[in-house]
């Protein structure tokens, strides 16, 4: 009896693409919405502890540290005070349910972050070759260690010192702030979410240096137009202090040297496949 030969894998097309993206988006979409479930279920940890941590003076670890090292410079700053003078308060029917409502899905986006990144990759990797896969299989984990790593920097670092900022702030002593829990939520956020995306940078200077729109050359020669960039990027998601700005531009600067290494070993790699397919001789 003739045995059957394996039939070859048949293009997809167009149509099918866009099927197949459908079913990743509505898995992905899924994730988030039982796990923005789970954390709209534990309300009081989510609020109390997390959203309202940064603004317990008295608790938050941030705030005791900086304290500390103020104290050993021989001054007390705004860090050490006993709390912040200021109110968070509602002003509409549903802001509260409203607030709860959007800070659990984005409390789901963040916990299934690793499984939207590992359905993004089930899209992605049929269209590579097989060694492309096999060279980037540790691309979940990396992602999702990367963006963890930046939603904690964002938490604990972005989000105290924006808060210890804006929070103290007055243009005049007549002038209370009395701050609505809607833009107070959106200020954390938006901290601890830019903080997860920027941290991903090295994933993306791998893929753009894979289809070969960046090299390692680029990304030294234009070092000098990063730097400002990521200045303006930490003057936009901190407050306008010099020492905020800083804080949070010291690890972007890391992170853009890592991704010229990357960027380096990639097209190192690229290179020696290309000598092995032509036969030429290892240098």
């Amino acid at each position: 009896m003739a045995k059957k030969l394996p039939q070859p894998e048949q293009e997809m097309s167009f149509l099918d693409h866009l099927e197949e993206l459908r079913w990743h988006l509505i898995r992905s979409t899924l994730a988030v919405v039982i796990l923005g479930t789970l954390a709209f279920i534990f309300k009081e940890f989510i609020f109390d502890v997390l959203i309202l941590g940064p603004k317990n003076k008295a608790e938050f670890p941030t705030y005791q540290m900086l304290c500390k090292g103020a104290r050993l410079l021989g001054f007390e700053g705004s860090f050490c005070e006993a709390e912040f003078p200021f109110r968070i308060q509602s002003r509409t029917m549903a802001g509260q349910f409203s607030a709860h409502i959007w800070t659990s899905i984005t409390a789901g986006f963040i916990l299934a972050f690793p499984y939207v990144i590992y359905e993004f990759w089930k899209f992605v990797s049929p269209g590579l070759h097989s060694n492309e896969r096999k060279s980037a299989r540790g691309f979940i984990v990396v992602a999702s260690l990367l963006f963890f790593m930046g939603v904690l920097f964002g938490y604990y670092v972005v989000t105290p010192l924006s808060i210890n900022f804006l929070g103290n702030y007055q243009v005049s002593e007549q002038v209370f702030n009395d701050f609505d829990l809607s833009s107070y939520i959106s200020l954390v956020r938006a901290s601890v979410l830019a903080s997860g995306i920027i941290f991903e940078l090295p994933i993306i200077i791998y893929f753009l240096t894979k289809i070969g729109l960046v090299t390692p050359e680029f990304l030294r020669k234009y070092r000098k137009f990063a730097l400002v960039i990521v200045l303006i990027v930490s003057a936009v998601i901190t407050p306008p202090d010099i020492a905020s700005q800083v804080i949070v531009a010291v690890p972007v600067i890391v992170l853009y040297e890592i991704s010229i290494f990357i960027s380096r070993a990639v097209i190192r790699n690229q290179n020696k496949k290309r000598r092995k397919s032509h036969g030429e001789p290892h240098r």
